[in-house]
């Protein structure tokens, strides 16, 4: 059993998952400090963490860490570095607090816009001040979202119901996706020139620090707006406080240098200040405990390394395709037979998925070598496989045979001394579903290959599926779904059966005989 440490306040999502997979010991403990849960648990494989600095004191003081997972976007509270130092991977989980920080953004403009927090303290107090907090509107405006990531984006969706013309900025998207968005892109200083408003969502690092400085302070309109829900090392607090005093730019803030309680060095500029509530949602709370703790067991079962941050991961890659990767060679290796040594292991990695290929392998050695380490590299997975006995070949592909963004694994293994066996499946991603498309000679079958699945390769006649369900009955299995193609020659069929629960050994082998397959198999994912 992996230990997993959770020092946080994190929905019981995460521990309720990870608990059902039966492969992790959870310990979730938000009250006692981590300095205490990591000198109590040193044994712990994987941190779970919000907020809390994870220092190299903590890493050292963790020898068998393998593994911190930060349940939000930013991470730079995680020293990355150190823990790449240490072979230990560091995840976030982007997307999941999107909408909340999102909405937050908005919030914070309309209270500002129409003085909520004032004229709700002034009229509690008995007060009748309508005339000192005359508003304004924010429809009509020119809003400049700086950073079009997942928070960028979800936005700029939410605020196309405000009737505001949206600008933005960000190095990586391109004019078609902006377009599709609804969003003008601009540089820096023409973004900060043209707008009403400002909202920051890029990370800090040694490219955004200090991004917000006195020469894009000078160029924003008097009375202008800069919201920042991302980090505050982003904004040049002394630029800031002598823009505000002389063009009366205002400061609506929710990021501070330490989460914690004391005295705030960006008070005396900030129009309304909030104790860093951008994720304090209980859905975005929730959201992230689901997404780090699938993501662990996707890290753990299948290799799926789309969201280390501390690794060179290249950008692009959709983790669909991670998923893909590992489904094809999962039901390749269930084809080619579980028991059977592997010898040859052939991949074709098409369309724009070529440039990937070295980080999908990951997840296809996961998905064939389930002892494997999950956190080995591409170069060390070459070398366990050579190590192993294996063969490798990543086949140059002919993208005029149309198989865009499609992956096909060929398997060669030893089912005894004397007999070797070949398989070989193909299968895409389409509207976000993992499909296989073919497998050996058996095409366009379009078939999602999750939950449980049987296959059988028999000589063609009639009746044949007819017995199969017959005996599957038997067992009170019920079928969902089934494909049953012939190959080109009009010899074999393809039994692919999609059923409502576990098969046992038996029950395929008795199938199996009784239709005299080649193949019968049953496969899960």
């Amino acid at each position: 059993m992996k230990k997993v440490l959770i020092p946080t306040k994190l929905d019981a999502a995460a521990r309720d998952i990870l608990e059902a997979n039966g492969n992790y010991t959870i310990v979730q403990d938000d009250s006692a400090g981590l300095a205490v849960l990591t000198a109590d648990h040193p044994d712990t494989y994987a941190l779970i963490v919000r907020s809390e600095a994870v220092t190299q004191d903590v890493i050292d003081s963790l020898p068998d860490l393998k593994i911190i997972i930060r349940a939000g976007a930013g991470y730079n509270t995680i020293d990355t570095k150190y823990a790449r130092a240490k072979s230990i991977d560091v995840m976030n989980t982007p997307g999941a607090n999107a909408n909340a920080v999102a909405e937050e953004v908005i919030a914070m403009i309309l209270a500002d816009a129409r003085h909520v927090v004032p004229a709700d303290l002034s009229t509690r107090s008995g007060k009748w001040e309508k005339k000192q907090f005359m508003g304004r509107e924010i429809s009509g405006k020119t809003i400049g979202v700086v950073g079009l990531g997942y928070i960028g984006q979800t936005l700029v969706k939410r605020l196309r119901g405000f009737d505001m013309r949206v600008i933005g900025y960000d190095p990586v998207l391109t004019e078609d996706r902006a377009r599709d968005l609804g969003v003008e892109l601009m540089e820096l200083p023409e973004l900060f020139a043209a707008s009403d408003y400002v909202s920051l969502h890029v990370p800090e690092n040694s490219q955004t620090r200090n991004m917000v400085n006195a020469d894009l302070l000078a160029a924003m309109r008097p009375d202008a707006t800069i919201i920042n829900c991302a980090r505050a090392g982003i904004v040049n607090e002394d630029d800031l406080r002598r823009a505000k005093g002389e063009r009366g730019i205002r400061f609506l803030n929710d990021v501070y240098a330490k989460d914690e309680a004391g005295d705030k060095s960006v008070a005396d500029v900030a129009d309304l200040l909030l104790p860093h509530l951008g994720a304090s949602t209980r859905e975005a709370n929730r959201n992230a405990a689901v997404r780090a703790a699938e993501q662990l067991i996707e890290f753990d079962e299948k290799g799926i390394t789309s969201y280390i941050v501390n690794r060179d991961i290249p950008a692009g890659l959709d983790e669909a395709f991670g998923e893909l990767a590992f489904a094809v060679a999962r039901l390749c290796r269930f084809v080619v037979g579980e028991g059977a040594k592997l010898k040859l292991i052939e991949t074709s990695f098409y369309g724009n998925l070529a440039p990937y290929s070295r980080w999908l392998l990951l997840s296809v050695r996961s998905a064939l070598i389930e002892e494997s380490d999950r956190s080995m590299d591409y170069a060390s997975t070459l070398q366990y496989l050579k190590d192993m006995g294996v063969d490798y070949e990543d086949r140059e592909t002919d993208d005029r045979k149309g198989f865009e963004n499609s992956i096909t694994i060929d398997l060669t293994a030893a089912v005894d001394a004397d007999l070797l066996r070949h398989a070989s499946v193909r299968g895409t991603v389409a509207e976000g579903n993992v499909m296989i498309s073919r497998i050996n000679d058996f095409d366009k079958l379009y078939f999602e290959p999750s939950g449980h699945n049987l296959i059988f390769i028999y000589t063609d006649r009639p009746g044949v599926l007819g017995q199969i369900g017959a005996a599957l009955a038997e067992s009170s299995i019920n079928i969902d779904d089934v494909r049953n193609p012939h190959d080109s020659k009009g010899e074999k069929s393809l039994a692919l059966l999609k059923v409502n629960q576990p098969v046992a050994d038996d029950v395929v082998e008795r199938i199996a005989a009784l239709i005299d397959a080649d193949v019968g198999v049953y496969s899960h994912m």
